[in-house]
């Protein structure tokens, strides 16, 4: 077996692994759009509303990898320029988008943080403890990053959960966990924001995903590369 012809039995097998892969993302995405509380109920979640949010991220990346897997397994098999090109262009596209995108959350962390203070603490301020989702969302959210609001606790001051409950902080910004969690234990306890607590999370596993990072990446650089040698190919046979 000569080199093209290996090369694209393993260009077909790949990208029938992604094309597979993406139809069963894009197939839960759909399923748990359409019928949210039924997979809420199978996996034990008390919030719908996080698989339903869940589920169009879902959609979208296994629409991109079924359109991906389907132009990479297709061109290779019918030996089309065509489809190998567009492949080609698409996965360009996506590792320029990566990296653009790494660079924007290395420059832009602060700006990201004032971004999210204008939107994010207003909600926090009236909706947590009035709408049942928003509440659910920050409590799982809070509970499994050990974190408190989006700064801090005073995210929470004179908001609509800090007058119903007696001028005091959810449960979640004193530690140890105290009830009531007044502005003297909060401030003592100065448990982080989520978003600064997730970064450090995020520090804290550098290499991890750093090395998930340079892997895709890797993947991604070996199909353009193997996709054009095909496409060079084809114009000698």
């Amino acid at each position: 077996m000569g080199c093209f012809s290996f090369l694209k039995v393993m260009m077909i097998l790949f990208n029938l692994a992604i094309f597979l892969g993406g139809g069963t993302l894009l197939g839960v995405g759909i399923w748990v759009a359409v019928d949210g509380s039924s997979f809420s109920n199978i996996f034990g979640s008390s919030s719908t509303l996080q698989f339903v949010n869940v589920s169009y991220f879902l959609i979208v990346i296994g629409a991109v990898l079924v359109v991906l897997g389907f132009l990479g397994c297709c061109g290779a098999q019918k030996e089309s320029k065509c489809l190998l090109i567009m492949f080609f262009s698409i996965v360009l596209i996506i590792f320029i988008a990566e990296i653009a995108a790494a660079v924007v959350a290395l420059v832009y962390t602060s700006l990201a943080e004032t971004v999210l203070e204008a939107t994010v603490t207003p909600t926090l301020k009236n909706q947590y403890g009035k709408v049942a989702e928003v509440t659910q969302i920050w409590n799982t959210t809070m509970s499994k990053v050990k974190c408190c609001g989006l700064k801090n606790y005073t995210d929470f001051t004179d908001s609509y959960y800090y007058k119903e409950h007696g001028n005091t902080y959810p449960e979640f910004c004193c530690n140890p966990v105290s009830t009531p969690c007044n502005a003297t234990a909060a401030h003592n306890s100065n448990i982080q924001g989520c978003f600064q607590q997730l970064l450090s999370d995020i520090r804290k596993n550098a290499g991890v995903v750093g090395g998930v990072a340079a892997g895709i990446c890797a993947l991604e650089i070996a199909a353009m590369v193997v996709s054009m040698y095909l496409y060079c190919q084809l114009d000698k046979k």
